[in-house]
């Protein structure tokens, strides 16, 4: 409360206890005392109120030269003008300030979603202006295979690289751009991912130019314009990551390091158009034009289409739902691919003032296939396998201490004949594109594989993670690095897709790793 206004209001209490002190006596009527008219003599104060006013005096007295030395230092009577639009003492008394005002047209702005899954976890930038809102990320770890593959290489993953060894997968500098209604953002990328990305991308080795070379230090990279639709309306035109797989391309924003099959196998990024439209605050609907499935190029003639629904009806509710369809086979247009990838995260738990102060699951199941080019979604035959991939995952996450800790236990499996989506493993430097005899992607090859992890997070601040990891996977067939590893002795040997003499790779049907990683994002 502004001192001039304390310094009146003790001055009216004042004031009405002198006056109460001076009043003759009376009652309310007369006949109803016995003893006759009420005497005029000031009946004594209380020791006890005599008390407090004094203390009253004294406090205003101090009051009073706080206040004279405040009217000097701002230079004569300046203190004693009110501010202009200043309230009145009883609204100052009786009308609480206003709090924020709630954003109620901004998407998704109505609630705190650094909860989420595959979301980044910071409540506000460090630094942010009109025109730009930097970001930079790094992403460091340590990894030990329990199979411990003498060559240090592993494989079936999007996330783990190198065995027994501190790498840094991620190093990305960056940021948003918004001027106006122009929008863009850049985000590069560097370390281990600006390798194993666009290794897992066969479309750029279709004609001339380098593709995967031109943009394999992005991870972003789009400019786009804001419409005053409804709730907004964005296009944009550029690289942009892809929500297919819940988890996020940047392991700051995910529950845990190494996600299980459904989102490790499905893209990260998406090379084309999309279109944000926001009917609502709380829903958005955005389809994609695309050039295909996590491709730099397109496959064939014709680019992927896409769309993703995304409702959160509550702050603790997240409805997800995203479509594809595309020809994403090289050289063979007339085989077409279908997937559906869908999840709810739903947070049951928000105590902040306790030990265990929230809790949320996540659930995602995706369903796809590919037909026609000799092979169908259902039916299987010799001359026709069916080829589709059934997946889910379940994660639960706990936090702690004002979440400053946190921990994550789930998994998932998946089914996917003709390996249309399993990942490559690394066998003599074997990228996508060149594909591997030890480890053939055929219609009719049979894999299926299932995985569990649990996940210890101290999170000191809003900034920084640092994680442990336990991860445990199996395969029906052997794919994971076992001890003599998946590199031929020497070094990598002839090309790719050729058998070495003497070499076969040491595959597994299991692996359990432990991670440690720093992980840092403002």
């Amino acid at each position: 409360m502004n001192r001039k206004y304390l310094i009146c209001f003790f001055a009216l209490l004042l004031s009405a206890a002198a006056a109460y002190s001076q009043t003759p006596g009376t009652t309310s009527n007369p006949t109803d005392n016995p003893t006759g008219p009420t005497s005029n003599v000031d009946p004594p104060i209380p020791p006890a109120i005599q008390a407090e006013l004094e203390a009253m005096k004294a406090r205003i007295a101090e009051l009073e030269r706080e206040r004279e030395k405040r009217s000097d230092e701002l230079g004569g009577d300046a203190a004693q003008v009110p501010p202009q639009g200043a309230p009145s003492i009883p609204q100052a008394l009786e009308e609480p300030a206003a709090g924020p005002v709630p954003d109620t047209f901004t998407p998704f702005a109505y609630g705190d979603f650094t909860w989420l899954n595959g979301y980044p976890r910071n409540k506000k930038p460090v630094f942010d202006t009109k025109f730009f809102t930097p970001e930079v990320r790094f992403d460091t770890h340590f990894m030990n295979s329990f199979n411990h593959p003498k060559d240090h290489s592993l494989g079936g993953s999007t996330e783990s690289f190198r065995s027994g060894e501190v790498q840094l997968e991620q190093v990305s500098v960056g940021g948003d751009f918004h001027w106006q209604n122009v929008r863009g953002r850049l985000l590069s990328m560097f370390g281990l991912f600006a390798f194993t990305t666009p290794r897992n991308d066969a479309s750029t080795n279709v004609g001339q130019w380098s593709v995967d070379t031109a943009y394999r230090y992005f991870s972003e990279a789009w400019g786009g314009y804001h419409f005053d639709v409804n709730h907004g309306l964005n296009v944009d035109a550029g690289i942009f990551v892809s929500y297919i797989g819940l988890f996020s391309y940047y392991n700051f924003d995910n529950w845990t390091y190494q996600p299980s099959f459904v989102s490790s196998n499905t893209p990260w990024f998406f090379n084309g158009l999309r279109i944000q439209w926001f009917p609502t605050n709380k829903l958005k609907i955005e389809p994609w034009i695309i050039n295909g499935w996590q491709s730099y190029g397109m496959f064939n003639s014709v680019p992927g289409w896409g769309a993703q629904i995304l409702w959160r009806p509550t702050a603790n509710l997240s409805l997800l739902s995203n479509d594809y369809y595309g020809h994403d086979l090289l050289n063979t247009p007339s085989r077409a691919r279908f997937h559906t990838d869908n999840s709810i995260e739903y947070k049951y738990y928000d105590r902040p003032n306790r030990m265990f102060d929230k809790g949320a699951f996540s659930i995602t199941a995706d369903l796809g296939c590919e037909s026609g080019g000799g092979v169908s979604c259902i039916s299987s035959s010799a001359a026709s396998p069916a080829q589709n991939f059934k997946g889910y995952m379940i994660y639960n996450r706990a936090w702690f201490d004002h979440d400053l800790y946190g921990v994550t236990i789930g998994g998932g499996a998946m089914s996917n004949p003709g390996r249309y989506l399993v990942l490559l493993p690394p066998i003599n430097g074997a990228t996508a594109f060149s594909g591997t005899p030890y480890f053939t992607e055929n219609p009719g090859n049979q894999f299926s594989a299932w995985d569990a992890s649990v996940t210890f997070d101290y999170m000191p601040d809003q900034f920084a993670t640092f994680r442990g990891e336990l991860d445990y996977r199996h395969s029906s067939v052997p794919y994971f690095s076992g001890p003599g590893g998946v590199t031929p002795l020497g070094g990598n040997t002839g090309a790719p897709q050729s058998l070495v003499p003497g070499f076969s790779p040491d595959l597994r049907t299991s692996e359990t790793r432990l991670n440690f990683a720093l992980l840092v994002k403002f």
